[in-house]
Order: structure tokens, then C-alpha cells, then sequence
């Protein structure tokens, strides 16, 4: 049985007109064009489902049972293609994001607020979690896409730079540190750190052994959290380092900030997708404008 749009929107019009003549018009086609469309639908479905006259139009008793089925599916279909179009003009749409807690609550907040004002139809979703369970949310298809420092490659999932941060101190006012304006990793690691749990603490770790075999990272405290960790640098219990991107959430603690060198330790950060999927127009319209709002700024220092 080969049934088609054209055939089925010919029916619901002349049904629901009542004249072909009107259903011609209304559809933009002839009259002979459209009683043939009707014949082929006949002949298709085996019956016949309108009965003509020179007066008027009838349905058949199947035509009257076809017709509401023939319109829902039309309608249903119309629906779905407006979806289709709103989404791709971006008036509506869910972006699922997962990011590490401190990004999630610091540029990221500031990145979807911006975000949804000029977009305010798109739904933005954000999964804020450990660095280390972003990448999961990512393989399971729990997100459209994460975002996350650099880790060891996968082939199925694929990587875009998003920025290259060097670490800087974060210490409590007051603290001996905060009369130099720049530090060298073998003054700040004379003072009790605070780092997190897991990769963060084993690649910073490596990263200052590769330029140093002086510089060992012994952390006093380990903590899942940033937010605990400046919690616990604001009590006075130690340093702690983060990323300039945390700048608001540094200030709201009242902490200051140094330059961290010899060496300089950065971070790459990439925005992270399976490579079987095809990001959704909502979900890529974020990431290139959170693309744009990071490559605007300067990242270099916390001093700006």
C-alpha cells in the first residue's frame, strides 16, 4: 500500500470543505489534480471513501471512520514540524550540560543567565558534579556534553579546546603570603595546602615533580569540593589553588588571590561530546556561545 502526504491532505480538505472546489483552491492545485489525488487514495486504500455529486461532497462510511485517524496524523506531523523549526531557529529546545562544581556555580551561572535572556525558550539544564564524573555523565548520554580538564583520550569521545588557565593562589587576608605580589610554587608549598580528592591533586602532583624534583605536593587536606576548600582557606586552615574562572566565587569568600610561578602550572579545559551523537541545535548554540564568552575575557591572572 503506497500512501502519500499529498493523497491524505487531499482528503481532510475536501472533507472538511465539502467541495472540491474550495479544497482545489485552498490547496493551491486543480481540480483534476485534486480528484486524482482522491482516486489514487481510493485505489491504495481498496474502497472508496467519498461519494461525489454535482452538489456536494460525501463521505463514505469508511471515509467518515478514516477521517478523524487522517487528520490527527496530519496534525500530529504539522506539530512535529513546527517543533522541528522552532528548535532550529532556537525558540525552544533542553541544553543538558555536566561541569565541575566550581565552574557549574561561577562562570558557567554567569554563562547560562546570559545565555537564556536571549534565549529564553531554550531550557538549559546543568548537572554540576566532581571533575571526575563528568566525563561518565558524557558516555552514559546523561548530557548533550560536559566540560572538563584534560584527561587521557578516549576514541568515541571528542574534545574542543574551551581554554588554557594557569593555577594561581588563593590565600586568607591577612595570610604572610599576601606581601608578595607574584609566589613561586616553593613558597606556597612551605604552607599547609588544601586540594581535592582524585586526579586533581595525582596531576598537579605531576605536573610540579616534572618541572621540579624539589617540588613535592603533600596535601594537608583533601576535600571533594573547591567550595570547601575555600571555605576551610577563609578559616585560616590553609592555601589552597584554583583556576581564574572561580573569580567571583573567590571574592564572595574574601580571599585573595596571587600569580603562581616557576613553574606555571596550567590547565586545558575542553568542551566534551560522544562521537556517535549529533549535538542537538540548542545544546550547540550554548557551547559556541560559551565559546565566544570565554575567548572575550582575559584569563591570564586574578589581578585584572
Amino acid at each position: 500500500m503506497n500512501i502519500t502526504l499529498r493523497q491524505l491532505r487531499a482528503f481532510v480538505t475536501v472533507a472538511q470543505l465539502g467541495s472540491f472546489t474550495q479544497a482545489a483552491a485552498d490547496l493551491h492545485i486543480t481540480q483534476s489534480t485534486l480528484s486524482g489525488l482522491i482516486k489514487e487514495l481510493e485505489q491504495a486504500l481498496g474502497v472508496q471513501i467519498v461519494h461525489r455529486t454535482t452538489r456536494k461532497v460525501e463521505l463514505s462510511g469508511v471515509g467518515k471512520a478514516f477521517l478523524p485517524l487522517t487528520a490527527r496524523i496530519l496534525q500530529d506531523l504539522d506539530e512535529a514540524l513546527r517543533a522541528i523549526t522552532d528548535l532550529k531557529a532556537l525558540k525552544s529546545g533542553v541544553v543538558r550540560i555536566a561541569a565541575p562544581q566550581l565552574m557549574a556555580c561561577t562562570l558557567l551561572a554567569d554563562v547560562v543567565g546570559s545565555f537564556t535572556k536571549q534565549h529564553p525558550g531554550i531550557d538549559v539544564h546543568l548537572s554540576d558534579c566532581k571533575v571526575d564524573e563528568v566525563l561518565p555523565k558524557v558516555h552514559s548520554g546523561e548530557v548533550d556534553f560536559g566540560i572538563g580538564p584534560e584527561r587521557p583520550a578516549s576514541q568515541d569521545i571528542a574534545a574542543q579546546p574551551l581554554f588554557d588557565m594557569p593555577f594561581v593562589a588563593v590565600l586568607a587576608q591577612g595570610h604572610p603570603l599576601t606581601r608578595f605580589k607574584r609566589l613561586t610554587w616553593t613558597q606556597f608549598l612551605q604552607h599547609p595546602v588544601i586540594s581535592l580528592e582524585g586526579a586533581y591533586t595525582q596531576l598537579l602532583r605531576r605536573d610540579l615533580l616534572a618541572a621540579s624534583d624539589q617540588l613535592t605536593l603533600a596535601p594537608a587536606k583533601e576535600v571533594a569540593f573547591m567550595t570547601t576548600a575555600l571555605s576551610l582557606v577563609s578559616a585560616g586552615i590553609g592555601v589552597t589553588v584554583c583556576l581564574p574562572y572561580a573569580r567571583s566565587l573567590v571574592n564572595l569568600y574574601g580571599l585573595e588571590t596571587r600569580p603562581l610561578g616557576t613553574p606555571i602550572v596550567r590547565r586545558k579545559f575542553y568542551l566534551l561530546a560522544r562521537q556517535d551523537r549529533v549535538i542537538p541545535p540548542a545544546a550547540r548554540a550554548f557551547a559556541d556561545y560559551l565559546l565566544t564568552y570565554v575567548t572575550q575575557r582575559k584569563w591570564g591572572s586574578m589581578e585584572e
